[in-house]
């Protein structure tokens, strides 16, 4: 597919249900962080991408550690921290926008945009979000998917990926998803999936209808 046709091509689909995708913070940092945003960009249906707060929010741990305070304001500090890195991820690609609430994410994909979520204006002092380290970016990626009515949730990851379904609380208790996850998951009620390191490719081509005899791809997390 001719890579100037996408913007049009989603703009076009924004009637149709979005997909939120999960971009771990590790991966931001990997050397497979340029295939997956290929992978994404190519996709001709409206997405969202939700980064994690990667190296910032170790930082607002290791600083929480030091300084002694609270969780509430840890919790909004990892916020920002994922701010920041929607930022750098809009900027390493043309038609990446970020938007820091539903409307704004919504006028992204109205134009042909690849919306990119700053979550610290829509979440910050919610009283229906936990603020511990229980619950991160994975289960705020969830808690987006549910409230934009997205057809699926992808969690993309720094890992081995060898199965094709887990459950969430096994994940859950491998630390490779949050605390929280397993009844976010619950309460959210979008179909999640789990992809790991080479997966780009099959992605890309489940994404692009090239792989027309599968539901979904990774491993599907339930």
């Amino acid at each position: 597919m001719d890579a100037q046709a996408l913007p049009a091509e989603r703009a076009l689909a924004v009637e149709a249900r979005p997909i939120v995708v999960k971009l771990g913070g590790s991966v931001v940092r990997s050397g497979e962080l340029t295939a997956w945003l290929d992978a994404i960009a190519a996709a001709p249906q409206p997405t969202i991408v939700v980064p994690g707060g990667g190296a910032l929010a170790d930082e607002v741990r290791a600083c929480q550690e030091r300084l002694g305070f609270g969780d509430a304001s840890a919790h909004r500090m990892a916020l920002l921290a994922m701010d920041q890195l929607a930022w750098a991820v809009a900027g390493l690609r043309q038609g990446f926008e970020v938007g820091a609430t539903e409307e704004g994410l919504r006028a992204a994909l109205g134009r042909g945009s690849v919306g990119v979520w700053a979550p610290y204006a829509l979440i910050s002092g919610r009283t229906d979000i936990e603020e511990s380290w229980r619950l991160t970016s994975d289960s705020l990626a969830l808690w987006l998917a549910a409230r934009i009515g997205a057809a699926r949730c992808y969690l993309i990851k720094s890992i081995a990926r060898r199965r094709t379904r887990m459950g969430a609380k096994q994940l859950a208790r491998e630390g490779i998803v949050d605390a929280a996850f397993p009844s976010m998951l619950k309460e959210a009620r979008i179909p999640a999936s789990l992809l790991g390191r080479g997966d780009q490719a099959a992605f890309a081509a489940f994404l692009s209808g090239r792989d027309a005899g599968a539901s979904s791809c990774g491993a599907e997390i339930d």
